[in-house]
């Protein structure tokens, strides 16, 4: 699913979905569920989209592509006029019933239906096994989380045979947060038991039948969430799949921004150097990064970058970044760049008074993302500190006390924020 128009994103879906925004110095949202598909020996992958797809549809056709013999296929399906109806994807249901079409003429049993914008890393051949051995129509992939974090989330209840018997999407209600924590009978089963009362949360993962996804599709319900699978309880025989691996879901700025930094730590939760199981993404032909005379500690740094003289703390460096002379960077991360400037470029910058892409000489910047392209002159001072909640200003923003420079923005020498 390739998500909505990514509104607690902001300023970061302004010209790109959320499945495209980039992720760990090389990689997009998006290549984290396809790599799992493919990890676990799914390759028939359908991407359904509609806001802003122009850069999700060049990174997937650039990225993802098979051999004739082998069958896969991973195609975009985009919200799209037809005879029958000239709607947008209004939720996630009706994406999927939108073009239940595309899919009628395959021969499959089951459908997996997956977030385009979540860190983890799963096995879908366990579930699938899982949900076939239990019998199920719907399997709903939960994940076990602190009761006073699961604000937004999907909740559930379920029999000791995994048989999901209540579910709740997002309640606010203390009371019905309380009684969904997670008895001990279940608690006990855990490969990770831990102290403390949890609830099962819904990581919005679907498995369907066939049968019960046309079914349950055959009405005007939009969401899985909200409508689909609290409507199957009655009707269908719905398992949870118990998931205790690391997860996040990016929705939200901080959520983003930590998941990002946390990369950058000694031992992080998500490992993208897991044996076996790799981490696709567009093969870019980049040179080696350069550094030179740097100060760095607990940092991520893409190919083709160019550090001169610079001090970087737990940082996120994308690919093509090009830091410059007495540089500071803490919490910090920066996309990079689409291209490599040329001298003409450089020439041409310098005539019309505009900074190179990348950033000048003795900047400081704490507490940031520096979105792709952007350029950033000598002298800048960054950081959220005094700035109110919802800050914006030539191309500079303040979102979760984080600042975010947009994309191809401009950040003229000298300039304090």
């Amino acid at each position: 699913m390739g998500g909505g128009r990514g509104t607690r994103l902001y300023p970061l879906t302004k010209e790109r979905c959320k499945p495209a925004v980039p992720l760990a110095g090389k990689y997009r949202l998006v290549d984290i569920p396809i790599s799992n598909c493919l990890n676990s020996g799914i390759n028939n992958i359908y991407l359904l989209s509609q806001f802003n797809t122009a850069s999700l549809h060049r990174h997937i056709q650039e990225t993802y592509r098979f051999d004739p013999f082998g069958g896969g296929v991973v195609d975009i399906l985009s919200a799209e006029q037809t005879n029958s109806g000239d709607n947008w994807y209004q939720g996630t249901a009706d994406a999927v019933r939108q073009n239940l079409h595309h899919f009628s003429s395959s021969d499959y049993d089951y459908t997996i239906i997956l977030s385009g914008d979540q860190l983890y890393r799963m096995d879908y051949g366990k579930m699938l096994s899982a949900h076939i051995e239990s019998g199920a129509d719907v399997t709903v992939a939960g994940i076990p989380f602190p009761k006073d974090q699961v604000h937004g989330l999907g909740l559930m209840r379920v029999a000791d045979d995994m048989t999901v018997t209540e579910f709740v999407e997002k309640p606010t209600d203390p009371g019905v947060i309380d009684g969904l924590v997670i008895p001990d009978s279940i608690k006990d089963a855990l490969e990770n038991p831990e102290d403390g009362e949890r609830c099962l949360a819904s990581m919005g993962i679907y498995i369907f039948n066939r049968e019960t996804m046309e079914k349950a599709l055959a009405n005007d319900m939009t969401d899985f969430g909200k409508e689909v699978i609290p409507s199957l309880l009655e009707s269908s025989k719905l398992s949870c799949y118990i998931f205790e691996g690391y997860w996040e879901d990016i929705g939200t700025v901080k959520a983003f921004f930590d998941a990002n930094l946390q990369l950058a730590d000694p031992f992080p939760q998500f490992n993208f150097f897991s044996r076996g199981k790799p981490v696709y993404s567009r093969a870019r032909y980049l040179p080696a990064s350069k550094i030179n005379r740097c100060s760095i500690n607990h940092v991520i740094i893409g190919d083709g970058c160019i550090i001169t003289d610079s001090y970087l703390k737990r940082c996120v460096i994308g690919i093509r970044s090009v830091l410059r002379e007495g540089t500071r960077l803490e919490n910090v991360i920066m996309m990079g760049s689409d291209y490599f400037e040329s001298s003409a470029d450089r020439e041409a910058n310098e005539k019309k008074g505009i900074p190179d892409i990348g950033v000048g000489m003795n900047c400081e910047i704490k507490n940031a993302i520096i979105d792709k392209g952007a350029r950033i002159g000598s002298n800048v001072t960054l950081s959220p500190e005094g700035k109110p909640e919802g800050y914006e200003k030539d191309g500079v923003y303040v979102r979760d006390n984080i600042v975010i420079v947009q994309k191809n923005a401009v950040i003229p020498d000298n300039t304090v924020i």
